[in-house]
């Protein structure tokens, strides 16, 4: 039995066209499978898929658009324990969505046909397969499942994404295969239908596909529900985006001129950009495709869109440019933002002032003058001081405690000036992170009157130690005891002389008396004035340490927190900036085919 007279053979092997005339069949199943494999007319036929499975399907994004990705699931993940979840819903679809395209075909453009009730979606989708596969007639709605036509083979999972079943699925005449390779076609219910489950799928389809084709007609293209529904809020997505004008055959004169700068105003108002002489934008377009009229330019438009293979890296870039709107006001702070010098310096003065460094200082300073008056002054002043200490009431008790209301002021100064370091630093930052910010700075001040509570007492305890002297000070103790010295001998002179045990003479030990008398008062007069300016240094030296440490403990407790979660949101702020970036790589060539086709004004230049 010969390889033709082989019933396996016959249906593994379809009979070669006409064309290529006899061959020569010696029955070697290897050999003429090698020669269909070499074949290049043979990949065209029925082993298209086989061969095109062979091919990788998915690509990776390059260039900004990667950067903006990266950058975008960075965002979420530095987000999530500041920003609420809702707020992060949108922005983690695009990163799904990425994803998933990503490992999809990217030979293939998902174009949708969407439209009203009555448009002729259906009739333009018909008319571009050249095959009628969508059910059309005046029986609404008509379409009430989303219909796909693909021009080529390895479409299977961009299909399955848009949970179109296969007996939904279809294939064009031959024709306009190498016209419209890679195109993946789908017609989807009216967005005005009456039934809640079409305008669902409308919706659930629209978020998949790379682009869109919206037909309107003469009635209907100015219906509020289609520019405040769909073509407002995808208005960034305009370079994906073709706005067709059908019925045009029913239109009199320059009626549908006329209507299509109409319709420009109208996409101009919902902020889409119409791509007209080059510019990049939606392309606005006019035909007829129950008379075919324009359907030929329209065909042209769509291959050369479809044959650039970059609608989807377009599509996703504007879906990123929605997400990061959205998320705008999530990360752009109003004005400058942070601790300033000014800032710390005010806080440093609020907790110095709450732990009383400033009265500290004094006290110390104070200390330092009674220190030196104890040892410069004259025994009889320090006599009779101890006299007049000893006999005051109370004075020998031990110093009772601060009032309780001084201590709640302290308290509540140091509260207060948490609460002005807060608002300061989070002036001008979004909501979540102004609120991090001010909560890190509440964590960091439980305990920290506490803190400065035990700062002060031990600033107090190495206060109260004795003093340091200055180099002077034993030189004027000595002078001290000698005038001491001098009254002492001079007075024990007199009195040895009033006794009759020294012979008279009293104007050389009245002399000395006298001597000791004026000189201890001078010389405790001097050490007050010298003594002055190295109290005032001592006490200026404890009030400094005083408020250094204050200083340090509230920058360890308070602001180092604040200052790490501004670090945070600058981190995130440079993440976003690179979100918000346009996507400057992804470029075509939509601009070097008419914008306007079937629908620029007549008289209008011609694109450059």
């Amino acid at each position: 039995m010969t390889g033709d007279e082989n019933p396996t053979a016959q249906e593994t092997e379809p009979a070669p066209p006409a064309a290529d005339g006899a061959r020569w069949d010696d029955g070697l199943i290897a050999r003429r499978a090698t020669e269909r494999i070499d074949d290049p007319r043979e990949r065209t036929s029925g082993n298209r898929v086989a061969a095109e499975e062979e091919l990788p399907i998915g690509s990776s994004y390059d260039g900004p658009l990667r950067a903006r990705l990266d950058a975008l699931r960075e965002l979420i993940g530095l987000s999530r324990t500041r920003l609420d979840r809702g707020a992060l819903t949108e922005a983690g679809r695009v990163l799904d969505e990425a994803s998933a395209r990503q490992r999809l075909s990217s030979r293939h453009t998902v174009v949708a046909i969407a439209g009203a009730t009555g448009s002729g979606k259906s009739t333009l989708f018909n008319a571009l397969a050249q095959v009628p596969l969508s059910e059309t007639g005046l029986r609404r709605p008509t379409t009430a499942a989303p219909i796909a036509c693909s021009w080529s083979e390895g479409a299977a999972g961009l299909l399955d994404r848009l949970a179109i079943p296969s007996r939904l699925r279809r294939r064009p005449l031959a024709g306009g295969a190498d016209e419209l390779s890679g195109l993946v076609l789908v017609d989807l219910p009216d967005h005005d239908s009456a039934l809640v489950r079409h305008r669902d799928q409308v919706d659930r389809v629209l978020a998949l596909v790379d682009a869109v084709i919206w037909v309107v007609d003469p009635e209907k293209y100015a219906d509020a529900a289609l520019h405040e529904r769909y073509l407002r809020p995808l208005a960034g997505h305009a370079e994906v985006t073709f706005v067709v004008l059908n019925q045009i055959d029913r239109l009199p004169g320059d009626a549908a001129d006329q209507i299509l700068d109409d319709l420009r105003r109208l996409l101009d108002d919902d902020g889409m950009a119409v791509g007209e002489h080059g510019e990049p934008g939606a392309t606005v377009l006019s035909l007829s495709a129950l008379t075919g009229e324009g359907v030929d330019e329209l065909r042209e438009v769509i291959g050369t869109f479809v044959q650039e293979r970059t609608a989807a890296a377009h599509r996703l870039a504007a879906d990123v440019d929605v997400a990061a709107a959205k998320l705008r006001t999530s990360y752009v702070a109003d004005g400058r933002t942070g601790l300033d010098e000014r800032t710390r310096e005010d806080f440093a003065a609020r907790l110095a002032e709450a732990v009383g460094a400033k009265a500290a200082g004094e006290a110390a300073e104070r200390e330092w003058r009674r220190h030196a008056g104890r040892a410069c002054g004259t025994p009889w002043l320090r006599l009779w001081r101890w006299y007049e200490h000893k006999r005051t009431p109370g004075a020998a008790l031990t110093p009772a405690a601060p009032p309780v209301e001084e201590e709640l002021t302290a308290r509540q100064r140091v509260e207060q000036a948490v609460r002005t370091v807060a608002d300061e630093a989070a002036a001008g930052l979004p909501a979540p992170w102004a609120q991090a910010v001010r909560e890190a700075a509440v964590r960091g001040a439980e305990g920290l009157p506490e803190a400065l509570d035990e700062l002060a007492v031990s600033e107090a305890t190495t206060t109260g130690k004795r003093p340091l002297r200055p180099a002077w000070w034993p030189a004027a103790v000595m002078a001290q005891a000698a005038m001491t010295l001098l009254q002492i001998y001079g007075g024990l002179w007199l009195v040895g002389q009033i006794i009759g045990f020294l012979p008279p003479g009293l104007i050389v030990p009245a002399l000395l008396m006298a001597a000791g008398i004026v000189g201890g008062p001078l010389v405790e007069w001097a050490c007050t004035g010298a003594v002055r300016g190295p109290a005032r240094r001592y006490g200026q030296d404890a009030e400094r340490r005083l408020r250094e440490a204050a200083a340090g403990c509230g920058r360890a407790r308070v602001l180092d927190p604040v200052a790490g979660e501004l670090m945070r949101y600058r981190e995130v702020r440079e993440r976003y900036a690179t979100v918000a970036g346009k996507s400057g790589a992804v470029t075509g060539t939509r601009g070097r085919v008419p914008r306007s086709v079937g629908g620029a004004r007549r008289g209008a230049p011609a694109a450059p």
